[in-house]
């Protein structure tokens, strides 16, 4: 396994279980406990991690993993969400993109969609997410906005009073929100209250909103609440979703499509 496949793994088993020793990630890893221990320590420098006697804590008390280090969880729930998202948008619209995985991947989807191919614009995307924004500059179909504000560095999204600016300006069509949380009762949330400023204003300016979101997900609660379960219009999840979730979804008069 490579330094960077362990960093990945060690980093969501912090996630899941709050504590790591060293010995219990040697044998979950199947490495030696020196190859552990040194792997803490460099984590340990770039602040991913808290070190302690014997093993690791995660680092802070809203715990996020940074973007880079997310992208190989969910992977395949998450390209077919995405797909199916893409679906959702009609040619020619203005589109509200969060950061995310997800969202990339939504990103990725339209970027081959063979009938967005040409067009003036074929869609306007106006995101805060500058990795996406990079990969759908190319496309010159696209008409891309980034909303302006200062970086945050675990997921690349832009937030603060900059970003308010432009989006107090302009409305859009549709908003799809990459989440860490949505529930039924407390609604669409992230773990950073600058980031749910932002998407919440996605939301305001958006005529209908969508949220993309995998099974593991749902049922949850984060720090910073984005919206209500009832602003949202359609959630797109996996098929792993539990069908008491998805019933009481439903019932808040969202739409639910699994995929």
């Amino acid at each position: 396994m490579s330094r960077d496949a362990r960093w990945k793994t060690l980093l969501e088993l912090l996630v899941e279980r709050g504590r790591l020793d060293v010995e219990e990630a040697a044998a979950d890893l199947e490495v030696s406990a020196a190859t552990i221990r040194r792997d803490f320590d460099q984590l340990a420098e770039q602040q991913m991690l808290v070190r302690t006697r014997g093993g690791a804590v995660v680092h802070g008390v809203s715990y996020e993993l940074p973007l880079r280090y997310k992208t190989a969880r969910h992977a395949s729930e998450k390209q077919r969400i995405a797909k199916a998202v893409a679906e959702l948008i009609a040619p020619g619209e203005a589109v509200g993109l969060t950061g995310g995985t997800t969202t990339t991947e939504v990103a990725r989807a339209l970027a081959v969609r063979g009938d967005l191919a040409s067009g003036s614009p074929a869609l306007t995307i106006v995101t805060n997410a500058l990795n996406i924004a990079n990969e759908l500059a190319v496309r010159p179909q696209f008409k891309i906005v980034l909303t302006g504000g200062v970086a945050r560095p675990q997921s690349y999204e832009l937030v603060g009073p900059l970003a308010d600016g432009v989006l107090s300006q302009i409305t859009l069509d549709v908003a799809v929100l990459g989440v860490v949380a949505f529930d039924v009762t407390h609604g669409a949330a992230a773990h950073d209250e600058a980031e749910a400023a932002i998407n919440r204003l996605l939301c305001e300016r958006a005529e209908r909103v969508v949220v993309a979101a995998d099974s593991s997900k749902l049922g949850q609660r984060a720090f910073a609440r984005i919206c209500a379960a009832e602003k949202v219009g359609t959630l797109v999840t996996d098929s792993a979703a539990a069908p008491e979730t998805v019933r009481r979804f439903e019932e808040a008069g969202l739409r639910v499509l699994t995929v």
